[in-house]
């Protein structure tokens, strides 16, 4: 196929059709539309095939602005305006070559392995025996290495052996300080407080219990009315966090140190879980008011009627056998969900079939040596590190402070992780097992966490839940946007940090208040140096926060304690 352009070449192709016999050329005027289309189309194929071969005749296709003296080799004139789709498509159909051209222009080289194929196959091809290629170096982001494990094993092994080293400075400096007696008579309060009152407060909490189940039940019955009940309730939950403060206050003398904090740990712990069981009823008797009118049966999946018919064709009480509202409003389900390691109250929780005794003993011996070993560190490292903390912490000399906050921050990290360790897994492992409690997600990988937000919501799952649950989705819910409730989640979160620190030590500072505030901006830092630097650096200020920010904070109340309850102690290291 070729075009033809001269004047001559045109004269010869009309001559050739004149010469032709009339009837030899009607079935070319009078085809078929569908044939002529075919035709066209095979035409224009053709045509693109012989056009294309350089892109110069292609480009000259294209820029024609007029169709006369253009015809095939029959000599039948060429209209590119029905092929102007086409030939604005390059040789592939991706496209003009212009789009293809700018394209290329666009791509940018960002690695040195990306040099030609074909400049690597000429070098090669020298006699000089060339051993040199494209690379990057290791450590280079555009390198693409990531198997650092020798240098993880090289740090590991550096952190043992600056560890050991700092455990023999303190055991030369103070010998040996474990004394398992005295943590026994730490742990009991002995000659610190007056007889059980910790014990005694603690029973007290059943009085909370049985008034938020009877109130339960009467707005179930509706013999009380919602506002009321919801009165009374709220009454209820916000005075069983305050008893301890007013208890403390009056009668600090009379509780340990171990005591007091237990006992606002308890009622922390009981104020969630009340506030989850008030709200998820609450959620079940709407649901219940608006169903009772059609009193429809409940629903059976496919597969309990699988499991129907492979039993034999059981009654639908064997096969479906839910707790449903109002019939959890018993004190076996109140007091099984507060021994729960959850603080999310549901009407069903997920069981297990059975106890596993080997996992559950391993859970214990865990629970048994974690503790020793933590009662070992904080006599042998922790306590004379904080008490020799108190003079520069007291004189504010920046450069000793700093040289003591440093010192305290191994054996208190150590100490966090071993606590995190029994607390989330071996301690509420063994609570679950015993109560066959399936859900057993209390932490996930934290430590892979790129910004604090992250971190905080990976490291402790159940507080998170029920952040979610019972405070953020019911404030969003209201109106406010998802930063406001955020806030409000850290303000609650920052009360009883400072709840569980200044209540038992009876030194009503905001330290642990301004540190939880202080995650905010903080989290703002880790997600813009995640975003700029990358997510490596982001887990580097997540780890700095946990390492540094707990024993500035240990050494401040620690300090503030001192001169609260013992200001003769600021002259010398140690207090009474």
């Amino acid at each position: 196929m070729y075009l033809v352009d001269s004047r001559a070449a045109i004269d010869n192709a009309r001559a050739m059709t004149a010469t032709k016999d009339p009837k030899d050329q009607v079935p070319k005027t009078t085809t078929q539309p569908a044939q002529k289309n075919g035709a066209a189309g095979g035409l224009m194929k053709r045509l693109r095939r012989s056009a294309s071969v350089t892109e110069h005749n292609l480009n000259n296709l294209r820029n024609r602005n007029s169709t006369q003296h253009l015809f095939d080799q029959h000599g039948n004139p060429i209209d590119l305006r029905q092929y102007r789709k086409v030939l604005d498509k390059d040789e592939n159909g991706n496209g003009t070559s212009e789009k293809k051209l700018r394209y290329r222009r666009t791509q940018s080289v960002t690695r040195a392995e990306e040099i030609s194929n074909k400049e690597a196959k000429l070098r090669k091809a020298q006699p000089d025996r060339s051993i040199h290629r494209p690379r990057d170096s290791l450590f280079s982001w555009s390198s693409g290495f990531t198997n650092f494990t020798g240098l993880v094993n090289w740090g590991f092994l550096l952190l043992c052996i600056g560890g050991l080293r700092l455990g023999l400075e303190n055991l030369i400096k103070y010998g040996i300080r474990i004394n398992p007696i005295d943590w026994y008579f730490f742990v009991s309060g002995r000659d610190q407080g007056e007889g059980h009152n910790a014990l005694f407060l603690v029973l007290y909490s059943f009085v909370h219990i049985s008034l938020c189940l009877a109130v339960e039940k009467g707005l179930a019955l509706e013999i009380i009315s919602e506002g009321l009940g919801m009165v009374i309730q709220i009454a209820n939950i916000i005075f069983s966090v305050l008893l301890p403060v007013v208890i403390i206050h009056l009668k600090g003398s009379a509780f340990s140190i171990m005591g007091a904090t237990s006992v606002c740990f308890y009622y922390s712990v009981l104020f969630l879980k009340l506030w989850s069981y008030v709200q998820t009823n609450m959620w079940c008797r709407k649901t219940y008011y608006q169903r009772q009118p059609r009193e429809r049966r409940p629903s059976i999946t496919v597969a309990e009627l699988k499991r129907k018919h492979s039993t034999g064709g059981e009654d639908d009480e064997d096969v479906a056998k839910l707790v449903q509202y109002p019939e959890n409003l018993c004190y076996k389900d109140i007091m099984y969900f507060l021994c729960a390691p959850t603080l999310c109250y549901e009407l069903n929780f997920p069981r297990t079939s059975r106890v596993r005794k080997r996992f559950l003993l391993k859970r214990l011996l865990e629970v048994l040596i974690g503790v020793n070993v933590l009662m070992a560190l904080f006599q042998q490292w922790i306590i004379p590190s904080v008490r020799n903390s108190l003079i520069p912490f007291s004189n504010m000399d920046m450069a000793l402070a700093t040289e003591r906050l440093l010192k305290l921050a191994l054996p208190n990290h150590l100490v966090w992780l071993i606590f995190f360790y029994l607390l989330f897994h071996s301690f509420l492992n063994a609570i679950g097992e015993v109560l066959y409690f399936a859900d057993r997600n209390f932490y996930c990988d934290w430590w892979n966490a790129n910004n604090i937000d992250t971190f905080w919501r990976t490291w402790n799952m159940p507080v998170h839940r029920w952040c979610v649950r019972h405070l953020y989705i019911p404030v969003v819910q209201m109106g406010y946007s998802s930063r406001q409730a955020s806030t409000i989640v850290f303000l609650f979160s920052a009360f009883f940090h400072e709840y569980l620190v200044s209540v038992p030590l009876q030194t009503y500072k905001i330290w642990a208040f301004l540190g939880m505030m202080g995650q905010i901006p903080l989290s703002a830092i880790s997600r813009y140096v995640e975003r700029r630097l990358g997510p490596r650096m982001g887990n580097i200020i997540v780890w700095a926060s946990i390492i540094l920010g707990q024993p500035l904070c240990i050494m401040a109340y620690y300090h503030d304690y001192v001169i609260t309850h013992y200001q003769n102690a600021l002259n010398g290291t140690e207090h009474r």
